[in-house]
């Protein structure tokens, strides 16, 4: 079975679909002021979409909502249909604490109390 529509309602139809997938993530990139909403992610490299994202390149923060995931440096690789593919070269995930350069004990104290 054929069916055939024409050209405006397909593109309606996806402009809807990108509408829908940008809205669905939570995920944005930040690079300076600007921020884009990410459309795909995996361990290598993320996706944005073409026509809002320009070709980044450089040093990026990934974030999930108001949670800061990375820091991530990227190159743009290509465009696959409506989306922009991005590659790390370096990605560091943040963490909530900062490093420590010793082992912590599992006995450690979780505070001290004051001498009364």
């Amino acid at each position: 079975m054929t069916s055939f529509l024409p050209k405006d309602i397909l593109d309606g139809l996806d402009a809807a679909r990108r509408l829908a997938r940008s809205r669905r993530s939570r995920m944005r990139v930040r690079m300076g002021e600007r921020t884009y909403p990410v459309l795909r992610f995996w361990d290598g490299g993320l996706a944005l979409a073409a026509e809002d994202a320009p070709k980044l390149r450089g040093l990026v923060d990934v974030y999930d909502g108001a949670r800061h995931l990375a820091q991530c440096l990227i190159v743009a690789s290509g465009q696959e249909g409506d989306e922009m593919v991005y590659e790390f070269k370096r990605a560091t995930m943040a963490a909530e604490r900062p490093p420590v350069d010793f082992a912590r004990s599992d006995e450690a104290p979780a505070g001290l109390l004051p001498r009364l």
